[in-house]
């Protein structure tokens, strides 16, 4: 049995319900075999055994009332994960299926993408099984208010920084930061996807999802080509989503689908400007279903989820680029087949492991231009780390100047996670790139600080 076959099987035994956990670490410690050959002193000081293990879990209720009367109580988490190269840093997430494996794989694969942008960032992600679907204001007020008065004891500006994920959005944040301000009686960087008013950054809504298509764009130039021109499927119809659309079109691109939770559309005659701006109306003012703009642009075919089904036909279709946006997990082993069949080449993944093993495998073995996760989509924590740098500034950069620097972390991330693989021999494998380059820098910075 091999060292990472050895460190997967006690991580199966000791997490044994947290299959997104095993999913994550699985696929970065197959990847971390090529450094353990060339650098056994990892080995000895048991990095790979001190990375997997949180460095602190919190773990509390959140009672809360809601707008008949009635109390309700939910579960709160913050994952502190690794704190070797700075402070914490990581969204949270309000779903009903958030529960501590979800929030530890998100967590674990925040470490390394957040090492992978070159900023000064530790990993943790945190969240609560609470569902701002069909809330009121009030009621996600009153929720945000009694989760922020235990979580504020555990975060700082120097500590640990969260941010916004699946369910927490620019209400969602407002409200924490206003419940942190008010007990800790301090204006500080504490949450990162503030409002512009109050120390908030431009192009932080739309960083992940301009992250992924500029990433993409750095794949297509390895093979001398750009988006101009190419189909692209879209999942999810959020913040990453919208915002990928938006970036595809400036880069010439042809974006024809998005999906939410009920079921997709497929616009085949494109998602255009005016198009994507009925569904940012949609989505983020009257918070309807996608099934709506089916019926208002009658070149879209809208399709229902059906449970029954193994695959996604979302995935289904002919296209040059796809780009996962919605959550872990949605395109399997027959989704990625599909895509391979129906001639995608270029996959960049705006969601956290958007792919299960089997499809990563199908991905790597067709040689396509795959771009995980961890660096496809890590635009969007990059731009929270530089929405820190401003806050610690007290100075705000233009739209313009976040843009270029956005642009110039993802194309130093791609080219870190190339220049890896190559140099491990694995050339093309942004999988073990991205994942070797992240580690090497946690892992030499666990080894610089000692047993701690």
């Amino acid at each position: 049995m091999s060292f990472a076959q050895e460190i997967l099987a006690k991580v199966k035994q000791k997490d044994a319900g947290q299959p997104e956990f095993i999913q994550a670490v699985t696929e970065v410690v197959e990847s971390l075999e090529l450094v353990l050959q060339k650098r056994p002193e990892y080995i000895k000081h048991k990095i790979i055994e001190r990375i997997i293990e949180p460095e602190r879990v919190i773990l509390f209720r959140v009672p809360w009332m809601d707008d008949q009367g009635n109390v309700q109580v939910n579960r709160g988490f913050r994952i502190e994960m690794n704190s070797a190269i700075g402070p914490y840093k990581g969204g949270l997430r309000f779903h009903p299926s958030v529960n501590l494996g979800i929030l530890k794989f998100l967590a674990f694969e925040q470490v390394f993408k957040n090492s992978l942008t070159t900023l000064p960032m530790g990993g943790g992600k945190g969240g609560s099984d609470f569902d701002p679907k069909g809330k009121s204001d009030n009621e996600v007020m009153r929720f945000c208010q009694s989760f922020m008065s235990e979580l504020f004891r555990h975060i700082g500006a120097n500590t640990d920084v969260p941010a916004g994920d699946i369910g927490v959005g620019g209400r969602e944040i407002g409200f924490l930061f206003g419940q942190y301000k008010k007990l800790r009686n301090e204006f500080v960087g504490v949450l990162t996807g503030k409002g512009l008013n109050w120390g908030g950054s431009l192009i932080r809504p739309e960083a992940t999802g301009y992250g992924a298509v500029y990433f993409a764009a750095e794949m297509l130039a390895t093979r001398n080509e750009t988006l101009e021109g190419k189909t692209c499927l879209v999942s999810g119809s959020g913040n990453v989503a919208q915002y990928a659309i938006e970036k595809i079109l400036d880069l010439g691109g042809k974006p024809v689908t998005c999906s939410d939770s009920a079921g997709y559309i497929y616009d085949e005659a494109g998602i255009d400007r005016e198009k994507l701006a009925y569904l940012m109306d949609l989505k983020n003012v009257k918070r309807g279903r996608i099934k709506e703009y089916a019926d208002k642009f009658k070149s879209a075919v809208y399709t229902a989820v059906d449970p029954k089904l193994d695959y996604n036909p979302l995935w289904n279709h002919k296209a040059n680029c796809a780009f996962p946006s919605a959550t872990q997990n949605e395109i399997n082993g027959k989704d990625a087949a599909n895509l391979l069949k129906n001639k995608v080449y270029v996959v960049s993944e705006g969601a956290n492991m958007p792919t299960s093993i089997e499809g990563v495998n199908q991905f790597i073995d067709a040689k396509i231009l795959y771009g995980p996760g961890k660096a496809a989509n890590a635009g969007g924590v990059a731009t929270s780390g530089l929405e820190m740098s401003q806050n610690s500034l007290r100075y705000g950069w233009s739209r313009e100047e976040v843009d270029a620097k956005l642009l110039g972390i993802m194309k130093s991330i791609h080219k870190a996670a190339f220049e890896t693989a190559k140099a491990f021999g694995t050339p093309g494998n942004l999988v073990n790139g991205a994942n070797i380059a992240g580690f090497l820098k946690v892992a030499d910075s666990m080894m610089d600080q000692g047993l701690v």
